[in-house]
């Protein structure tokens, strides 16, 4: 097996993204991003995971054990997922997409009656290096969704700034609504923002960053996998 070219390292944060085989749907219905969110939290822990008896509103109050990892943003695509995050323990990341890939991929194959690998290879990560670069993810992997009403919307994307944001800010799958509520839903509890810097302190704030990349067109923001 080929080696990791990133050590994935106590105290620092990651970008963790991969794909489905070929580029493949991943997420056919509500039901299989319902599935994967949940598994955000329940894969996160020490203890094994298992769907058999659970029902999806028990789910978040399974007793997962010892953290793995902190989640500070994710998103998930009908073909790929974004995952913002950074290790609670020595081998957390390793651990938790392990856990995650095995427990969806045995999900999806049993649902969809197939057999083979789901996903494109192992994850992929990449080593947020700078305090900038970190601020800007929180931007870059919110903004996904943007892609499902406007594929070409990087080109032109002061043109759909309002109908992107709006958007944006009510897709069920990613961590923005969870940043932007006053009230908070039940899907919080996959996120641990205390351990991330607080770089938006407000509903607006937020809102005010992705204005930010979505109204100057001389900014070019790469959304990742398609």
């Amino acid at each position: 097996m080929s080696q990791r070219k990133i050590s994935l390292a106590m105290d620092e944060f990651y970008h963790i993204y991969n794909r489905g085989n070929s580029k493949q749907v991943i997420f056919k219905d509500l039901a299989d991003y319902n599935r994967f969110q949940a598994l955000l939290y329940v894969a996160n822990g020490t203890n094994a995971c298992s769907f058999r008896s659970a029902q999806r509103a028990d789910i978040y109050d399974f007793d997962r054990g010892d953290q793995l990892v902190h989640i500070g943003a994710y998103c998930l695509m009908p073909n790929h997922f974004h995952i913002l995050l950074t290790p609670a323990v020595e081998e957390g990341i390793q651990l938790f997409m392990q856990k995650l890939a095995t427990s969806y991929s045995m999900y999806f194959n049993k649902r969809y009656e197939r057999t083979g690998g789901l996903f494109e290879g192992r994850f992929k990560s990449q080593h947020v290096d700078s305090d900038e670069y970190l601020k800007y993810l929180f931007s870059y992997v919110h903004l996904n969704p943007a892609k499902l009403i406007f594929p070409e919307w990087k080109d032109t994307k002061s043109i759909y700034t309002d109908k992107i944001k709006e958007y944006v800010s009510k897709f069920e799958y990613s961590s923005l609504r969870d940043y932007l509520q006053a009230v908070a839903r039940e899907e919080v509890i996959i996120l641990n923002k205390d351990k991330f810097p607080e770089y938006f302190t407000t509903p607006d704030s937020w809102i005010n960053e992705l204005e930010t990349w979505l109204e100057y067109d001389n900014i070019t923001l790469d959304l990742g996998p398609a």
